[in-house]
């Protein structure tokens, strides 16, 4: 058996943009969540728990604000946690795959499994934290309409419903459309957050004294468990930390590094230290501190901007989201949805419309069972610190296999940062009551979902693997009068070497054999893109029976016809649009073998209905497509 190597002309091309311009949109996707704390977090650190307001408080917070920022963000994410990428991708499952493997379920071992369980829940978690992110954002948005006219108080909820339907609407425009669109208005809002910090800050520059993490101590210390407690709220401020290396694909590491350190990290440090700098002077503005800094003649002009700020805000977990999902089906732990690419430049954008409908149907009905920012303040968070958490176990060890560090080293940065974690989840540990187990509830069922599809298609493999032989033996049982007719069949299934159930049963029922059988195998690699002269093998059976093995990465959407469409064979050059494409398609029944509990057999049989079919996902022509269908025993 020869095997040779297909080299297609395709190309990935997503350094293509300059840094500058990748700038300004990571501005508009990644930094939109961080970059809208400032409108509610200074308040609920202090309403929230019935903290004063005094010198030493304000000082105390605005000390544990800019910490949590170097820390978390600067330090944690973006000078480290950024480079843990999966050739560009980033995200908890890229660092979860680059730590256990693509194929860590059927590998031995506690540790990879609970690597592995780890991984997915932390994914999982991101899922009920982008569900709360648009309505929260959107919520302490339009509530500033309460400070500019206080009339229109019952117009807020509506208005927020109205936002993120447009919001949801606009979507399916792609990533780089709508950052190119939030780019500048986001420019604006970080502009806006420094001049209005400024204008505090210079009238009372004792603020800067919460430089000194002195303060930050002090704070904690005399407040005791009520400024435990608050951590929870001052843990907003880094909100946005988990997205951030979630779009990490859309932009890549040099923009978004560039964004924070020269826009997004200055403006928020000035605006919070603002915010400090007013309640110093006048503790009542603690109402709300954002909208107070700016004069009076400038409230609806600031209402309407961190209007559109907060729903850009929106976008970094969304975008995180649709990642997310690809990454899941590509490494087979969601079933195929429909993805849309919505870039030539720049694979990782992409639009699952399935996954945004679900969102907008959660962030809506937040919104009116919640009712305010502050209600929803108390579900936001527990997610995200314990998405962080992981982040930071799965990072020590990346650091020690990947780069290859010392268990000192690794320690040395993983344990300050797991602990800082672990205080800020302890602190969010005690808002589950009042709305935090909605996105541990949903976190749980994601992860049900995930770990059901997963073991059911192993199952169904398994099952399907009883009585398989492999093409050479196929070929040997062929009765020597068996019909050849003329034309290219190309039979989709993942088996190196074996003979497709469907090939078997269209020659057992039909008595004949095309003239060129053509078996394509597609495999997902651990890395998000192959390389083109990585894409094709092709193995020669004889007797007309070819294997063609194609290879794309957990980002890349699958295009079997391109990919075919002149493949040199022995004696065949693949015409894509005169093949005929046999497709399995297996339908589930339950069996006295038990192989899961029942009512997790059931949901595989749902989750196996409603996947996308695997024509639609192969991008197969349906025209040129036939099902052969089977029954398996689960």
């Amino acid at each position: 058996m020869q095997t040779t190597t297909h080299t297609q002309e395709h190309s990935h091309s997503g350094a293509a943009a300059g840094t500058a311009g990748l700038a300004l949109a990571a501005l508009g996707i990644v930094f939109g969540d961080i970059g809208t704390s400032p409108l509610y977090a200074f308040r609920e650190t202090f309403e929230g728990h019935g903290i004063p307001v005094d010198r030493a408080n304000v000082l105390g917070v605005c000390s544990l604000i800019l910490w949590s920022l170097i820390l978390v963000v600067s330090i944690k994410y973006v000078l480290f946690v950024l480079r843990a990428d999966n050739h560009g991708e980033g995200g908890i499952l890229a660092l979860t795959t680059l730590v256990v493997g693509r194929d860590a379920s059927a590998r031995s071992g506690k540790k990879v499994l609970a690597l592995l369980m780890l991984g997915l829940f932390g994914m999982a978690l991101l899922y009920g934290d982008g569900v709360i992110t648009p309505a929260i954002s959107v919520l302490s948005a339009t509530e500033g309409l309460k400070v500019a006219a206080p009339g229109l108080k019952s117009a807020v909820l509506p208005l927020a419903v109205v936002i993120l339907i447009g919001l949801f609407a606009i979507q399916k425009r792609g990533t780089g459309a709508v950052g190119r669109l939030f780019g500048p208005v986001m420019v604006v809002w970080f502009a806006v957050l420094a001049v209005l910090g400024l204008t505090e800050v210079a009238g009372n520059l004792s603020i800067l004294e919460a430089v000194n993490p002195v303060h930050a101590f002090r704070y904690l210390f005399t407040n005791g468990f009520d400024a435990f407690l608050s951590m929870g709220s001052v843990f907003l401020v880094v909100t946005g930390g988990e997205a951030l290396y979630a779009d990490l694909g859309h932009f890549g590491r040099r923009p978004i590094k560039a964004a924070w350190f020269t826009v997004a990290f200055p403006a928020l440090v000035i605006n919070y230290f603002g915010q400090g700098a007013l309640l110093l002077k006048n503790p009542e503005a603690i109402e709300s501190p954002f909208f107070l800094l700016g004069p009076q003649w400038a409230r609806w002009p600031l209402v309407i901007l961190a209007t559109f700020a907060t729903i850009i805000a929106s976008q970094a977990l969304i975008s995180g989201a649709f990642s997310m999902t690809v990454q899941a089906m590509q490494l087979d732990y969601l079933p195929r949805l429909t993805v849309r690419h919505t870039s030539a430049h720049h694979m990782g954008q992409v639009y699952l419309p399935a996954v945004n409908l679900l969102l907008a149907v959660g962030c809506i009905s937040l919104v009116l069972a919640f009712g305010s920012s502050t209600a929803l303040a108390a579900a936001y968070g527990i997610a995200v610190t314990a998405t962080m958490g992981v982040t930071t176990v799965l990072f020590y060890f990346f650091a020690r296999s990947t780069w290859g560090w010392s268990a000192a080293k690794a320690l040395a940065l993983c344990v300050p940062l797991g602990l800082l974690d672990f205080a800020f989840f302890g602190a969010n540990v005690f808002k589950i009551p009042d709305g935090g187990w909605f996105p541990l509830l949903v976190a749980a069922l994601i992860l049900v979902a995930m770990t059901t599809w997963r073991t059911g298609r192993r199952v169904v493999a398994e099952r399907m693997a009883v009585g398989r032989i492999t093409v050479d033996e196929f070929i040997r049982s062929l009765p020597e009068e068996v019909t050849r007719v003329p034309g290219t069949a190309v039979f989709m299934f993942r088996g190196d070497g074996v003979a497709p159930p469907s090939l078997r049963t269209n020659t057992q029922h039909n008595h004949v054999l095309h003239e060129h059988v053509v078996l394509v195998s597609i495999l997902t690699d651990t890395v998000p893109y192959v390389a083109d002269e990585d894409r094709i093998s092709t193995s020669n059976f004889g007797y007309g029976v070819h294997q063609v093995v194609a290879r794309h990465g957990f980002m890349e959407e699958a295009n079997v016809p391109d990919w075919l469409d002149g493949v040199q064979l022995d004696g065949l050059t693949i015409n894509s649009s005169e093949v005929t494409y046999f497709l399995g398609r297996e339908t589930v029944i339950p069996s006295e073998v038990v192989s899961m509990a029942p009512w997790r057999e059931r949901l595989f049989a749902v989750m196996l209905r409603t996947a996308a079919s695997a024509s639609r996902f192969f991008r197969l022509p349906p025209d040129q497509v036939i099902e052969v269908g089977s029954q398996v025993e689960i």
